[in-house]
């Protein structure tokens, strides 16, 4: 039996583990998808060398990024951006090669796409870390401007702090994405810190959180009349991308 799973930490909520194993249940495929919480990203050779079966694993918070040293190879794509989330595990003999490649920005280009107007042509990006990444770069990618929004100085990303949001910038950086953990269960009483009386119709809120359906983020951009969205479409195109990959496809 093959065998797929994700590397993170926590997983309390993980999608792909439901989706995955449900899709070989449907379609009669001989696998089976784990998750593998490891509390350091040193970990990983030791889940690789007791699990000779693995054929891909998908990587999410906090080693997006840490996962790069590890591998043997790294699409153009994911170089790029800088953080990988998917991992293709080639067996040849007693050799075992790791390919990172990166279906978020697959998933969230095409999940936004169609919801982008002549007038989003800037965007806030809350958070820097490897989702943030992505984000950066499937924004830019369809002709926007971006600024990271982070907590604190440093990193060198020229990025913005939270308290120098101002409402017209919101007006301005019309297209906002939030790109961090803050909303999600059980903590839904949470939401960044933006002058959300300041939106109107011409915002878009996008949130790579599913868990709630709707965050408070985007409750408060709904009430002003933006357009808002969760990232459940943008993890099924990803698992639809992921699944591309594992089986050979340089996406």
């Amino acid at each position: 039996m093959d065998k797929y799973g994700l590397i993170g930490c926590p997983l309390g909520h993980s999608f792909s583990i439901s989706y995955f194993n449900e899709k070989f249940q449907n379609e009669n495929i001989d696998a089976e998808y784990v998750n593998f919480e490891i509390p350091k990203i040193e970990d990983l050779p030791e889940i690789l060398a007791t699990n000779p079966e693995l054929k891909g694993l998908n990587v999410t918070i906090p080693y997006k990024q840490q996962v790069i040293g590890y591998l043997d190879a790294i699409s153009p794509e994911a170089r790029t951006i800088g953080a990988v989330n998917v991992i293709r595990i080639e067996h040849k003999g007693r050799n075992t090669r790791l390919k990172g490649f990166n279906s978020d920005v697959i998933g969230f280009t095409k999940s936004i796409e169609p919801l982008l107007e002549r007038h989003h042509r800037k965007a806030l990006i809350l958070g820097m870390g490897g989702a943030a990444k992505a984000v950066d770069y499937g924004l830019k990618s369809l002709g926007l401007e971006t600024l990271y929004v982070g907590r604190e100085k440093g990193n060198g990303n020229g990025h913005i702090l939270y308290r120098d949001i101002t409402p017209d910038m919101v007006r301005e950086y019309n297209v906002i994405v939030n790109c961090t953990p803050c909303g999600m269960y059980p903590k839904c009483e949470e939401c960044p810190t933006l002058p959300y009386e300041a939106l109107d119709e011409h915002n878009l809120l996008y949130d790579l959180l599913y868990n709630p359906d709707e965050t408070l983020f985007m409750t408060r951009g709904k009430e002003r009349g933006a357009t808002v969205k969760n990232g459940l479409e943008m993890l099924l195109l990803q698992a639809f991308a992921n699944w591309d990959i594992w089986n050979g496809k340089d996406l």
